[in-house]
């Protein structure tokens, strides 16, 4: 970490952000344009400048140091959570936030920021968007089922939330078009290579290029498999705590949806999945932990066959199995 003159810590919001220097220095800017560019004032290029997933509010501020040429790092919220809550740290403001993050980096090797294309970027914002369409298509769908249990709706609101749900349906469709033209326009060869795999569907494929970029933000399965969530948690210490091992549900919770999908599928269609499955339920095992083997069993073999370039093979999967 000491290849840097000097680490930046970063807490942004939507209004300012507030940044603090491993040399004890403390600035507050106006999240904009030129607030980004009296940062710079005091940077060099020698720098690291960190901060947390923010969703929007980060990702203009890094993009931006990005192209100006500084080094950017992004890290996890949740990491700096556990840092902070680790020090047993009472304080919680901006500047402290800062500082935290700042400390974090400056003792842990944090990920380097590489800016998305136009492309990536305009997938991330179409899941996103969708996600959105598909959680007020749901809320609709509930009250129109209220509605309906009312025994006399109103005629008024049945057919205002029908309307509305064929709007969104329509949005939504419109939107998961332009993600999968997208993705067969940059990415044709992996999303060919994931569907070759028995039990993965498009939607889930489409989903893991999108979100691991093309798999390019993991040097192995495991750390896919973190990434989805997937991976068990173990509850034991001493003689007296002796808790049921769960999954860590940390990762990405809609492609952990799909992926719970995936599994009933693969279960019947994909052989090493299928073996893997009755073995773990021939144990006395419970079907929901197999359901999971098979989901981690599923991003191995999804994340084999994005980094070989080659199609999935049954007999050679079996025979590494």
């Amino acid at each position: 970490m000491f290849k840097y003159n000097q680490i930046f810590g970063v807490d942004i919001s939507k209004d300012v952000f507030d940044v603090m220097s491993s040399q004890g220095k403390h600035f507050k800017f106006k999240n904009s344009s030129k607030g980004f560019n009296q940062l710079t004032k005091h940077l060099t290029k020698k720098d690291l400048i960190v901060m947390e997933a923010t969703g929007y509010y980060h990702y203009c501020l890094a993009k931006y140091l990005y192209d100006l040429g500084y080094t950017v790092s992004v890290v996890n919220p949740l990491a700096v959570k556990r840092f902070v809550q680790m020090k047993l740290s009472k304080i919680k403001t901006d500047k402290s936030d800062a500082l935290a993050i700042c400390q974090y980096a400056s003792l842990n090797e944090v990920p380097i920021f590489t800016s998305k294309d136009s492309n990536q970027a305009e997938c991330v914002q179409l899941m996103s968007l969708i996600e959105i369409y598909l959680k007020q298509r749901t809320a609709l769908k509930n009250k129109l089922h209220g509605e309906k249990i009312l025994g006399k709706p109103s005629k008024t609101v049945y057919h205002s939330i029908n309307r509305s749900l064929k709007v969104l349906q329509k949005e939504i469709q419109l939107l998961e078009n332009r993600l999968l033209e997208l993705v067969k326009s940059h990415q044709q060869k992996q999303l060919t290579l994931l569907k070759s795999i028995p039990g993965m569907g498009t939607k889930t494929a489409i989903i893991l290029i999108v979100l691991t970029d093309g798999f390019t933000k993991f040097e192995n399965a495991k750390q896919l498999c973190s990434y989805a969530g997937t991976t068990p948690t173990i509850r034991m210490s001493g003689s007296s705590v002796r808790g049921k091992s769960r999954i860590s549900k940390m990762g990405n919770q809609k492609l952990r949806n799909l992926l719970f999908l995936c599994a009933f599928s693969a279960c019947k269609y994909n052989k090493a999945c299928r073996e893997l499955y009755e073995r773990i339920v021939a144990k006395g095992k419970s079907k929901k932990l197999a359901l999971i083997a098979v989901i981690n069993k599923l991003l191995k073999q999804a994340f084999a066959v994005a980094k070989s370039g080659l199609s999935y093979d049954e007999n050679y999967v079996s025979n590494l199995s």
